[in-house]
Formats: C-alpha cells, structure tokens, sequence
C-alpha cells in the first residue's frame, strides 16, 4: 500500500500579496489529515526595508500583514494539525513570533510552539571583513542597511522535529519553506541529494504562489484561465520519495495545468541542470510534465547534486534618493508636448541629474536611462500621453530640483499639462555575493511564551 503523500500548499507568493489564499488551502489540508502551510513573504530588497522598519521601531520588522495572514487560520491550523512555515519574521522574527503568540491569546487559543531561526543577519565584524574580501574596496563607501545570507531547510526541518507547531525565519532560500518540512516529514538524510534536489523543486512550484495555478500566465485571448479572480494557489502533494504533483484547492479559480506548470518549473532558472540552492544543487534538465487529472500534474524526473560550498548574501545599501514625477497631456498634439515638457525638463537641469523620460503608451517599458530610446523613437501622435520623469542623486535637495521643474510645468507650458505627482523617497542599492558557510553561524530556538 502506498503512503499517503506528504502535504503543504503556499498561500503567498511575496509581501503585499492577497491576504485570503490561506483559507482555502487550510480546508483542504484538514480535510486530508494535515500538512503544512507556508507563507513567502521576501524579495531581494524586502527584507532590507524591513530593517529599515526595525531601525525606525525595533517591534516592527516583520511582514506588516501578518494579522491579515494568520487570524483567518491560525485556529484552524492548530486543530487540525497544519504547521506554518514562513520566511514572515524578514528582519525580526523574534518580533513576528511574539506578535503570532499575541494574536492566539487574543483568540482564546492555546500558545502555539513557535519557533525561530536565526542567523541570516550577517552583522559581526569578522563577517564584515569577509564581505569585503569578496566585494573590494567598495563595501567600505557603502551605507549598509542589511547584508543576510539565504538559510537553507536545516534549521526548519530541526524545529519542526522538536514539534514546533509555527516556524518563523528571516532570510531562508524560497524553496526551503518547503524542503524544511519534507525533510522533517520523510526524515530524509541531509546529503540524499536525490531526494533534497526533488523536493526542492517542488517549493521553486510553490514559492511565487498564483503563478503557478494561472495568475502570471494568463495572457487574454492566447493563455486564457478561468476564474482567474479567485485563483487558487497551490498544493504540492509530495511522496517518500521526493516527486510531487502540483493541484489547488477544490472550489478555487484559475488552472493548474501542464502550461503553467513547465512555466513556473523554469522561473528564474539560469541553468536547468545546476540550480543552486543552499540545500542542493537541483537539476532538472531531464524533468517531465505529466497531467494527471483536472488540475493535477505530476512532475518527475528531477535528481540531485552536492550542495554548494558557500551561501549567497545580499548587501542593501543607501543609494542615495530617487525622485519622480509625472505629468498629462491629452488631445490636439499630445505626444509632441509631453515630449517638449520633457526636453524643457532635461535643458533645464543640464548635468546636474541624469533624468530617465518615458512616455507611457508610446514609450515607457524598454527605455534607457537617459532618454535615448525616446529620441530614437520616432514622433506619433498620440493623443493621451502620461509623462514619466525619474532621477536619483545622493542629496536630497538636488534629486528634488526635478519634481519642482516638473511641478513648474503647469504654468511654464507647454499647454495643457495635469495631474501633476511627484515622489521623493530613498533608494535601496543591492550587491550580491557569497560567503564560507562556516561564517554563518544559524540555528534555532524555541519561544519561551506565557499562558
């Protein structure tokens, strides 16, 4: 008789997406005995940001729609035995876990066994000079906000093994959320690279959420999907050994199918024969895609190789400031004023910011910093154009000089222009490296709560 496979669906895809994916999934997890439920709240910068929250208010930190994510389902997940995983505590899980523990009382709920893991957050100074070591000189010029390395499922499978019911982390590789608990579940070796490198796979299906059951696939007309309002996200259904079939709760919209499934299985894969992970080094260049019923595929032939030596770390810097600002201009010649406010724009700033000019509707999406694709495109008439002025500049003071001379063209010509915005907003910068893993020193620990 086969075993009952292991189950763990996704209910967010980045912080700030839709908060009422988790219900669905929780309902059909307990209606199957259990599983997991994770939550992926973090981009690059999402969590550089998140510090900067911290540094503002040292209780903040953490996903800032958390309530929103768990009190639809926190009750429902400790009753029938769904554990949560979530990368959610992004630069304070200690925080996030107080918080969760805080919305349970406030239900009248038993305090959950949260668990925290740390040691992403790169801030001694031997860590530092590391950094440097890969980065040169220039890490020294840098402002650094943040500077965390990806974890892998290590310290979220041990959590769990030790019953923790929530496990909330920082900055863990996206696929981890669910290679963690698989690991836990099937208790896997840590080196069946095999087995890791499957599995793996199976939280790169998950991790962008409605990506995968039709949300980013859809394309009216040529990639249809039905219901794509309520599109579900997704289940993986995951064996003893590592293959998985990826569906979506009954009742939901959207499409799970051999489409969606070989666009997300390649999502952000450079090499499909060595895609690194801190875990594994995954490949699946001989992957197969196979539908199995109506919103079920089955993904096999996916295998394994040693994990890298090192972890990839992003450092998040102060860039300075971005200013931006835009302005409208409709009917008779149109494009050619949005054109001429732009060129006014850039005249009149000289060399003291290098402005970008996009036209939304004619050309805003492929354009160069400095105005280049604009002037090569050649002049249309369109007749409802937005113009989109952007410039950054270490001070302050002089990337605000262009949402003044924007701002100035209400009366300064030429005619017509409306609905003047302008933002003033520091910039986060990235680089990206590796380190030792040796030098990162994670792990775990238990919240010590009070009834």
């Amino acid at each position: 008789m086969t075993a009952a496979p292991f189950l763990i669906g996704c209910a967010t895809g980045f912080s700030g997406d839709r908060t009422d994916g988790a219900l669905p999934i929780v309902r059909s997890l307990a209606a199957r005995g259990g599983g997991t439920l994770i939550f992926e709240t973090l981009a690059e910068r999402t969590l550089a940001l998140a510090q900067l929250a911290r540094n503002a208010n040292p209780d903040s930190g953490y996903e800032p729609l958390l309530d929103d994510l768990l009190n639809p389902i926190l009750a429902s997940c400790l009753q029938h035995d769904v554990r949560i995983v979530s990368n959610f505590g992004a630069a304070n899980p200690p925080g996030a876990a107080r918080r969760i523990a805080e919305l349970a009382r406030a239900q009248g709920l038993p305090t959950p066994r949260i668990a925290v893991v740390h040691g992403d957050a790169l801030t001694t100074r031997e860590q530092h000079a590391l950094l440097r070591e890969r980065l040169g000189p220039a890490f020294d010029e840098m402002d650094v906000v943040s500077a965390t390395a990806y974890l892998g499922a290590s310290e979220i499978a041990a959590a769990l093994r030790a019953d923790a019911q929530i496990v909330v982390a920082g900055r863990v590789a996206d696929p981890s959320l669910t290679l963690g608990p698989a690991l836990a579940h099937f208790d896997w070796a840590e080196d069946d690279w095999v087995r890791l490198g499957r599995a793996t796979m199976a939280g790169h299906m998950l991790e962008c959420g409605t990506q995968v059951t039709g949300g980013y696939f859809c394309v009216p007309g040529l990639k249809d999907v039905p219901d794509i309002h309520t599109a579900g996200y997704p289940i993986a259904e995951i064996d003893a050994d590592g293959g998985f079939v990826i569906t979506k709760p009954d009742g939901t919209g959207g499409v799970v199918d051999a489409r969606t499934v070989k666009e997300q299985l390649l999502y952000e894969v450079h090499n499909p024969a060595s895609y690194l992970t801190p875990d594994v080094v995954a490949d699946l260049s001989q992957a197969a895609v196979q539908t199995i019923g109506p919103d079920r595929v089955a993904v096999t032939g996916i295998t394994g190789h040693p994990r890298p030596n090192e972890l990839k770390v992003n450092v998040c810097h102060r860039g300075g400031w971005l200013a931006e600002a835009e302005i409208s201009y409709a009917g008779v010649q149109a494009e050619a004023r949005a054109r001429l406010a732009a060129d006014m724009v850039q005249k009149r700033l000289g060399s003291a910011l290098k402005v970008r000019m996009d036209l939304i509707g004619v050309v805003s999406i492929l354009g160069d910093d400095n105005g280049g694709m604009l002037r090569a495109q050649a002049p249309g008439n369109a007749r409802d154009v937005r113009l989109r002025l952007a410039a950054e500049h270490i001070e302050a003071k002089t990337a605000e000089r262009l949402l003044r001379e924007v701002t100035a063209l209400y009366c300064c010509g030429p005619a017509g222009g409306g609905g003047v915005r302008t933002s003033l907003r520091p910039r986060l910068n990235m680089v990206s490296c590796t380190i030792a893993r040796d030098a990162v020193e994670s792990g775990w620990t238990m919240l010590e709560t009070q009834q």
